[in-house]
């Protein structure tokens, strides 16, 4: 899913209506968009998609190369247009991008692009002022799916700035060719964390692996019911108003092949979190370093929501609280790709569920206004 730049600049001046404006056009986003089409409300007229990206793809346009389609874990199709016969060997952020091009096209959703979401206000007469790099739109009901890929978290540790080597973020990995002959210390426990490790290990003079907490590793197929309690989980976040988990986060690793065999050669032998980065490496108190030219972060991403702080949404809990896709506080705003959303399917329901809502918000006012 993709996010949306949020930078200071416009003032709203000389807002133009629309009924509903969609911010990001990742797979959430397109999923509303398109669930908008299907009940009768028209792109630039009734609705309009924002996206900051220069081109269509969501998130999956800036992945690594080495990220091929054959993959890439549970991509589900968008709704209305399956994505077949796609090469497993080309880069997924190939093969996505033109997808989401395709179905763009196919569904006539007339994205603007690229365009920066600077923020979101209350406006007059129960409206929300939508603030862009491209001008200012009132709105009567907002569809937020900036996903999370331009806001990587950067955990602090002590020394950090010290460190003379190269630090790096998932979200800038290069592939695993540029870190032939080096030492790298990769952290994160997470789906990206052992993809980047198992790549990297055949090119790499050595490489570590430290997580905040021991691997999970999942056995067998992940069912429906597997997959309906890792979400409950989410929900249950973020109807408190706690900052959203992954669901993956709460599925645990699904073991395949490649997996057995890199337990088996020690490139998935984890150790805890270290306690400080020194000039060379890393360590713990109980006096271990290991020397690094490279600390690669794997360590997951936060929701893009930046731009919606005017609203004052967000619980004492780090999180907007979520009644479905709607902000409990602010029923014209809906989230999707958030919390137990942010998957592929999760997103294409999601979509669905915000339209079918804002269907109602609209008759609604449509009655008072009448």
């Amino acid at each position: 899913m993709n996010e949306i730049g949020v930078r200071e600049g416009a003032a709203a001046t000389d807002p133009r209506p629309v009924d509903v404006v969609v911010v990001g056009a990742g797979q959430a986003g397109l999923s509303a968009a398109h669930h908008l089409r299907r009940v009768g409300l028209e792109p630039e007229r009734d609705f309009l998609v924002l996206d900051h990206a220069p081109r269509p793809g969501g998130a999956w346009q800036f992945r690594w190369p080495s990220l091929t389609y054959g993959k890439v874990h549970g991509m589900h199709a968008l709704p209305g247009m399956e994505l077949t016969g796609a090469d497993p060997d080309r880069p997924s952020s190939e093969v996505i991008a033109a997808y989401f091009d395709r179905y763009e096209q196919a569904f006539d959703l007339r994205v603007r692009r690229p365009v920066d979401v600077h923020r979101v206000r209350e406006g007059d007469g129960g409206r929300l002022l939508v603030e862009t790099s491209a001008g200012t739109w009132s709105t009567r009901a907002l569809i937020n799916a900036t996903g999370t890929w331009d806001r990587p978290f950067w955990p602090r540790y002590p020394g950090q700035e010290t460190f003379r080597g190269r630090q790096l973020h998932t979200a800038q990995y290069p592939g695993p060719e540029e870190f032939a002959g080096q030492r790298v210390v990769v952290v994160g426990g997470g789906a990206s964390g052992t993809q980047h490790l198992m790549e990297i290990a055949p090119y790499a003079a050595s490489t570590t692996w430290v997580t905040r907490r021991p691997p999970v590793y999942r056995e067998g197929p992940f069912d429906e019911n597997r997959g309906r309690a890792a979400v409950a989980l989410v929900e249950e976040r973020v109807r408190q108003g706690l900052a959203p988990l992954s669901v993956v986060s709460v599925t645990g690793l699904p073991v395949n092949d490649a997996i057995r065999e890199a337990r088996a050669d020690g490139v998935l032998d984890r150790l805890p979190m270290f306690d400080r980065i020194t000039e060379t490496g890393v360590a713990w108190d109980d006096g271990r370093e290991i020397e690094a030219d490279v600390i690669l972060w794997a360590t997951g991403f936060r929701a893009a929501i930046d731009h919606l702080a005017p609203l004052r949404l967000r619980e004492p809990g780090g999180g907007i609280r979520m009644e479905g896709t709607r902000a409990a506080l602010d029923p014209r705003v809906h989230l999707v790709g958030y919390g137990p959303s942010a998957s592929t399917i999760g997103a294409n329901r999601a979509g669905r569920a915000a339209v079918r809502d804002i269907q109602r918000l609209l008759a609604r006012d449509a009655v008072t206004v009448g």
